[in-house]
């Protein structure tokens, strides 16, 4: 577990450790307590926000096996063949589950002819089998798909989340970060978990071996640290950037970039 990358490590294994979507996951969890499932859903937001997490979520709370849960990466099996084949798997029944369960990762990459094959499958799907699938782009997902689904729009975490839980897997790694380094990496991580949690990968790396090599017991990690590792820009810097553009002092906000080129 520990050669794992901190996004693996703390992926989600429950419906009470997915943050920030409480409104999907709410109708998720009534839909397994009641069994009022449908045969296919679109879960819509963008990167590293957790939909193939709560995708596999969901497929557990309703009891689906490994044997019976599928995960296509439509980037890499994108056409008319690829579909063909769920289509004839489609049709055999789950080996120890109520359900067969197809995640369809990244799915507005199908061909044209790709999605007219999947359209015919939920047209008329098996009472066994349910399709989730997963975009990041919705405006190339034929509107013909989208009627056939129930759609669930993921939010962007806030840097408030994103922050208490990056706060949360550095002690849990065995490191505190100096006050502002996790609003850093969180402004840096773009509303994605996994790319918030990449870069506090980079970080930690490189708090491990900076601390073996000096032999320093302090397992606090410090803004400037973070700085270096990512390249953000000083903090310095930035607010006196903020500082003459409130004062409306163009010349001096120019000079201070000009600067921080020059340093680097």
């Amino acid at each position: 577990m520990d050669n794992l990358a901190l996004y693996r490590k703390y992926r989600p294994d429950s419906f009470e450790g997915v943050l920030g979507q409480e409104h999907i996951v709410k109708v998720l969890e009534n839909s397994v307590h009641t069994g009022n499932v449908s045969h296919a859903y679109l879960f819509i937001g963008s990167r590293g926000t957790g939909k193939t997490s709560l995708a596999r979520i969901f497929a557990a709370g309703l009891g689906t096996s490994p044997s019976d849960l599928y995960e296509i990466d439509a980037a890499s099996n994108r056409g008319i063949e690829d579909i063909r084949e769920l289509r004839d798997g489609v049709r055999v029944l789950p080996f120890d589950s109520k359900y067969k369960i197809y995640i369809i990762d990244e799915v507005h990459m199908l061909s044209r002819d790709a999605w007219g094959a999947l359209l015919k499958t939920l047209e008329e799907p098996p009472k066994h089998v349910i399709f989730i699938l997963a975009t990041t782009e919705l405006h190339k997902v034929p509107d013909t798909i989208i009627s056939r689904c129930q759609t669930f729009v993921f939010k962007k975490p806030t840097d408030m989340i994103l922050k208490n839980h990056l706060n949360s897997v550095s002690e849990k790694e065995g490191y505190t970060l100096e006050e502002g380094g996790a609003e850093l990496i969180a402004i840096l991580g773009d509303g994605s978990f996994r790319d918030a949690l990449g870069v506090l990968d980079k970080v930690l790396n490189f708090a491990k071996k900076e601390k073996k090599k000096t032999n320093a017991k302090s397992s606090q990690i410090s803004i400037e640290e973070i700085e270096g590792v990512t390249g953000a820009p000083k903090r310095n810097l930035v607010n006196g950037v903020l500082s003459a553009l409130g004062e409306n002092n163009l010349e001096a906000g120019l000079n201070i970039i000009k600067q921080a080129v020059s340093d680097n």
